[in-house]
C-alpha cells in the first residue's frame, strides 16, 4: 500500500477510534492526543511493515495503551484513576487484542456534534473539526489558516480546554438540540469548503486539502445521515461547485471568473453526481437553504455556455433562498441574478441597501459586484473606482490581480478608429 493510501486509510478511521476512546474513557483532550500518537506509530510502521488486518482495532489497541501508560505514571492523577476504575468495569481500561473486532458503531457523528459545541467560537469548531475528525496535523492546519503552527497548537488546546470545561459528554444532543446542533456542523463544513474554494488570504486562489476535507466529512455525514434533505444538499452543492476547480484560474495562477470559463474543463462526474442528489432531496424533503445554493448550482452546471443560463430560473431560486435564510450575502448575489433579467440598474438598486448593514458595508464583494453592475451599465468611471475599492479590500492576492486587471482595463484610453479603418 502506498503512503497516500496509507494516509487517506487513517484519516478515515482516526475519528472512529477517537469516538470509541472518548466513549469509553471521557478526557476527550488526552484522548485526542492518544490517537494522535497511534497515528503517528502507524504512519510510521505500516508502509515498512504493512498495513494490519483490522486497522481500526490496531490504532485502537495502541492508542488505548498510550492512554494506560499515561495515567500509570501519573502519581498525582491516582485518586482519579481509583474513581474511574469503581464507576467501570475492570476491562474498560485494558487494551483489546490486536486482532480483536472494536465495536461496529461509527462514532463519528457523535464527535462532530462535539467538536461544533456551542461553547466554542466558530474559528475554534474549525480547527477541533479538522484535527479530530479530519485527521490533519496541527502544522497542516496552521498552513491552511496561514498562522504559525504554535497559534494553531495553542487555538486547538483552549478548544478541547472548553469542551472539557462545558462538561459536554460524548453523546449524542438530544432531539430539541440535534437540529441546532446539526446546523452548527454544516456551518463549520461549509466555513472550511468555502475558505479551501476561495482563500481569504495568501497568494493561492484555492486550498485544495480544505475543499477536499470538506467534501470527503460531508460524505461521512450524508452517509450517517442520508434521510436529511440538508446535509444531501450540503454535498451536492460542495460538488457541484468544487467542479469549476480546474477551470478557475488561468496558468499563471490569474482568477477566471465563471463567465469566462471554459467548461469543457468541468468535472462531469461531480456535476452528475451533485445534480442527481438535489434533484432526489427536492422529491422527499422540504427545500432548505443548502438544497436551494445546489439547485442554483445545477442550473449554472446545466448551461452550455454562459450565454445560455437560465437567468429567470436562478432569480426565482436566490427569491425562494432570501425567504428561507435571508443573508446579506444571498442580497448580493441576488442582485447579480436581477441585473441578468431586469437590466444592471435594477441590481444596483437591490444592492443600495447593503452599504448600511455592518456584515456587508466595507466588504470586497459588495464593491466588486457594484463595480461589475456600473460597468454593465456603462459607467466606466464609477466601475473603476468601485473595482479598485474592492481590490484594497481583499486579501486574497488572486482576487486582488484580477480586480486591478479589471480597473485597469477601464482607465484605458478607448481604441481611436482611423479613417483608414473605416
Amino acid at each position: 500500500m502506498t503512503d497516500r493510501a496509507v494516509e487517506d486509510l487513517l484519516r478515515t478511521v482516526a475519528p472512529q477510534v477517537l469516538g470509541l476512546l472518548v466513549r469509553r474513557h471521557g478526557q476527550f483532550d488526552r484522548c485526542e492526543d492518544a490517537v494522535q500518537e497511534a497515528l503517528l506509530a502507524a504512519a510510521t510502521q505500516w508502509p515498512e511493515q504493512g498495513v494490519p488486518d483490522n486497522p481500526r482495532a490496531w490504532l485502537l489497541t495502541v492508542a488505548t495503551r498510550r492512554l494506560t501508560d499515561e495515567w500509570r505514571s501519573e502519581r498525582a492523577r491516582r485518586e482519579r484513576e481509583v474513581a474511574v476504575a469503581i464507576r467501570e468495569p475492570a476491562y474498560a481500561a485494558v487494551a483489546p487484542p490486536a486482532d480483536a473486532e472494536p465495536p461496529a458503531e461509527d462514532d463519528t457523528l457523535t464527535l462532530l456534534f462535539l467538536c461544533c459545541h456551542p461553547a466554542l467560537a466558530r474559528s475554534a469548531q474549525v480547527a477541533l473539526t479538522l484535527r479530530a475528525v479530519g485527521g490533519l496535523t496541527t502544522a497542516q492546519i496552521a498552513r491552511a489558516h496561514l498562522v504559525p503552527e504554535a497559534t494553531m497548537s495553542q487555538r486547538i488546546r483552549r478548544a478541547k480546554q472548553r469542551v472539557e470545561a462545558a462538561g459536554a459528554t460524548f453523546a449524542m444532543p438530544s432531539a430539541a438540540e440535534r437540529d441546532e446542533r446539526l446546523r452548527s456542523v454544516l456551518q463549520v463544513l461549509y466555513l472550511i469548503f468555502n475558505e479551501g474554494y476561495t482563500a481569504s488570504s495568501g497568494p493561492d486562489l484555492h486550498r485544495a486539502e480544505l475543499t477536499s476535507e470538506a467534501i470527503r466529512l460531508t460524505r461521512i455525514l450524508h452517509r450517517l445521515l442520508p434521510d436529511d434533505g440538508e446535509v444531501t444538499g450540503l454535498l451536492a452543492l460542495m460538488l457541484l461547485t468544487d467542479a469549476h476547480r480546474a477551470a478557475r484560474t488561468g496558468p499563471d495562477g490569474e482568477l477566471v471568473p465563471l463567465a469566462e470559463q471554459d467548461r469543457g474543463r468541468w468535472d462531469r462526474a461531480a456535476i452528475e453526481e451533485g445534480i442527481a442528489l438535489v434533484t432526489a432531496a427536492l422529491t422527499w424533503s422540504p427545500p432548505g437553504p443548502y438544497q436551494v445554493q445546489a439547485a442554483i448550482a445545477a442550473v449554472h452546471a446545466e448551461a452550455p455556455s454562459a450565454e445560455r443560463t437560465d437567468w429567470r430560473q436562478i432569480l426565482a431560486l436566490y427569491r425562494l433562498l432570501a425567504r428561507l435564510a435571508p443573508n446579506p450575502m444571498i442580497t448580493l448575489n441576488q442582485a447579480v441574478a436581477v441585473a441578468m433579467v431586469d437590466g444592471p440598474r435594477a441590481g444596483l438598486a437591490l444592492l443600495a441597501p447593503l452599504d448600511a448593514d455592518e456584515r456587508t458595508a466595507g466588504h470586497h464583494r459588495l464593491a466588486a459586484v457594484r463595480a461589475h453592475l456600473l460597468e454593465l451599465a456603462g459607467e466606466p468611471v464609477a466601475a473603476r473606482e468601485a473595482y479598485r475599492a474592492a481590490a484594497r479590500a481583499t486579501t486574497s492576492r488572486p482576487e486582488q490581480r484580477y480586480l486591478e486587471l479589471r480597473a485597469a482595463r477601464l482607465a484605458a484610453p478607448p481604441t481611436q478608429t482611423t479613417k483608414e479603418q473605416s
